[in-house]
């Protein structure tokens, strides 16, 4: 067994790294955000100048050399591989991956077409976003999307676009928040009783899919199935012989 030990990065033992928004918002366990969310290190770094407003309703306009740099810097410290905290990021897919030249993920949303094909025929994938009226086909083509995927968001809510997006307070009533999560996907599937399957868009919505998956009796996938997924890529388990 050798005793030479490769150096070469700045920080190890977390080959994922996340591209954050800047937000103050509480992240609760589940969320992207919260650190404990993840079974495995991760590294974070904050994108300047990129918000959930100008992310989701300005559809992260001038920001792309912002996420580059960030993508860059996280891979000098030793990120293998990059994803992002927000699902409308699947604009800077192709983008983020040519430039950071480590595999990227920057959206749940880029789950839908494997979904789609573990379900029986005339079942389709419906999404679940934080804003329908953001959500525009150039970000459903990034990701490899159908453009008529049924789909719909929380704006009418009580609690979680206000909260997330529109920033009008620091705390958040998560039993509110739910009730966001549930009323939204329940309408999904009354307006579309072919949908087998829901992929969830926004990286805040992890903490509400069990109960989703519990109201539905369908299957429930969101960023933490995407990234738990990305990163059995990159460290994948080791079984004894």
């Amino acid at each position: 067994m050798t005793s030479i030990a490769k150096g070469g990065k700045a920080l190890y033992g977390a080959p994922l790294g996340i591209l954050m928004l800047e937000a103050r918002f509480p992240r609760i366990p589940g969320d992207m955000g919260n650190a404990t969310t993840w079974p495995f290190p991760v590294l974070y770094k904050i994108v300047p100048g990129a918000n959930p407003e100008s992310v989701v309703l300005k559809g992260a306009a001038g920001l792309l050399p912002n996420f580059i740099d960030a993508a860059a810097e996280l891979v000098r410290h030793g990120a293998e591989a990059i994803t992002t905290n927000c699902g409308f990021l699947s604009l800077f897919q192709n983008e983020l991956a040519a430039n950071a030249k480590v595999p990227v993920a920057t959206s749940s949303l880029l789950q839908v077409p494997w979904v789609q094909a573990t379900l029986p025929p005339g079942k389709r994938v419906g999404v679940v976003t934080v804003s329908a009226a953001s959500l525009t086909p150039k970000h459903l083509e990034a990701a490899g999307v159908p453009l008529d995927t049924p789909v719909i968001g929380t704006e009418n809510g009580q609690e979680f676009f206000r909260v997330l997006i529109l920033g009008e307070k620091d705390d958040m009533d998560v039993a509110k928040a739910e009730q966001d999560i549930l009323d939204a996907g329940r309408a999904l599937v009354a307006g579309h009783p072919e949908v087998g399957a829901i992929v969830l868009e926004c990286t805040n919505m992890p903490p509400y899919a069990a109960a989703l998956r519990d109201a539905l009796g369908l299957p429930v996938y969101d960023i933490y199935s995407l990234i738990t997924w990305f990163h059995a890529g990159l460290r994948p388990r080791r079984f004894s012989r």
